[in-house]
């Protein structure tokens, strides 16, 4: 095979893979769903198998690319999560009345004006009990947000921001993906070390690694700040002044609407007034957007597509979403199983089955190497010698 026929090859087969991959707005739909369905229960079996989903996918559909490693990361905040939360229910007390004390720790007196906390006391099982419900479900939260991180590229999403949006998404994509290379850096730090047969735990392993890993973070930084001031990041262009308030006017009303009705429909009593304030925030600020897209002087480079992949995704986790907000409305004692009396929780069959709905990406998505780059193939002594 000559040169030029496999450079067209890998042209056309990039040009497939484009075309292939799913959209990274999809998955952020996806993750957002599953997260504002576990914003609607604290029942642990829900959580338990909206975690189990959402690992699922990650772990049928993820990438070897960096970003995609932090997702162990987020697994480990959770759990950071529930024993922050235990201590503080063990420590601080709980809300939560309960008669089967497990413990009694010495209290430690406090003045009248802090009447009704304490520190230290009895220590029950329905306090621990709601207590780690109440973590979980905020350990769910994080999960649901690192499936997304380890599932969409933060470049390709940036490829589809509005150009009004695109300084502000250069800055929140360049901090999502300094957690995952930070990973990298320490991961191959410490396997550098063990080869090494230097220890890689320790205070004094910590600090010889942290070193090497800022170094590492400031070398990025400033090549990334080079590459940015030679591509023009930055330059706007002129726009009259009507044009701008009524682009501030537009933009601003919009995200305090998506606000709102965001926190009506992640609030338990919220529902009613929360999808109609969402839509009327989304079309204010999308005109917003327009309109002040025309600042932008950049161009794009081969958009990626909303293909009916894309759809099927971002669709399975509206549907999983809108589902538990109803079942939240149906059957609100399957979703939030009350810790007095102290007894296991039930598993409502149908809010499970509407969460299994989430799991439609593992099956739908492209494979991760169906939008990768292709291959290199293999040069032979002839053809470098002719090069």
């Amino acid at each position: 095979m000559s040169r030029e026929s496999r450079m067209r090859e890998n042209r056309a087969s990039g040009a497939a893979g484009r075309a292939f991959a799913l959209h990274a707005g999809a998955w952020w739909i996806w993750a957002l769903g599953l997260a504002t369905a576990a914003s609607r229960t604290t029942n642990p079996l829900l959580l338990a198998l909206l975690i189990g989903v959402a690992g699922y996918v990650v772990a049928a559909r993820r990438t070897d690319a960096p970003w995609a490693r932090s997702y162990g990361a987020f697994l480990k905040l959770g759990l950071a999560v529930i024993g922050i939360r235990l201590a503080f229910a063990v420590v601080l007390g709980s809300p939560i009345p309960g008669t089967h004390i497990l413990v009694t720790l010495p209290e430690v007196p406090l003045p009248d004006w802090a009447r009704g906390v304490r520190i230290g006391g009895r220590v029950s099982a329905e306090g621990l009990v709601f207590a780690f419900c109440d973590g979980l479900k905020l350990a769910t939260l994080l999960v649901c947000v690192g499936a997304a991180n380890a599932l969409a590229s933060p470049a390709r999403l940036l490829k589809s921001l509005p150009g009004a949006l695109y300084e502000a998404g250069v800055a929140v994509v360049v901090a999502m993906t300094f957690a995952p290379h930070l990973v990298a850096d320490v991961q191959r730090l410490r396997a550098a070390r063990r080869l090494r047969g230097r220890p890689d735990r320790g205070l004094k392993a910590l600090l010889q690694v942290g070193l090497p890993v800022l170094e590492g973070a400031l070398e990025r930084s400033v090549a990334l700040a080079a590459a940015m001031d030679a591509r023009g990041y930055g330059r706007t262009a002129q726009v009259p002044a009507a044009v701008r308030h009524t682009t501030s006017a537009l933009t601003l009303g919009g995200l305090l609407g998506v606000c709102a009705g965001t926190y009506g429909l992640l609030a338990d009593t919220g529902a009613g007034y929360g999808l109609p304030l969402l839509i009327a925030g989304l079309v204010l600020a999308l005109a917003g957007l327009h309109l002040g897209g025309r600042r932008s002087v950049r161009t794009r480079y081969r958009p990626d597509r909303w293909g009916a992949r894309a759809w099927l995704v971002s669709a399975s986790g509206v549907a999983v979403a809108a589902l538990m907000i109803w079942a939240g409305t149906s059957a609100p004692q399957a979703l939030h199983p009350p810790a007095v009396p102290l007894t296991p929780p039930a598993l409502p069959l149908w809010p499970a089955a509407s969460i299994l709905i989430g799991l439609l990406p593992a099956f739908v998505a492209p494979a991760p190497d169906a939008g990768g780059a292709p291959s290199p193939q293999p040069t032979t002594h002839r053809e470098e010698t002719a090069k």
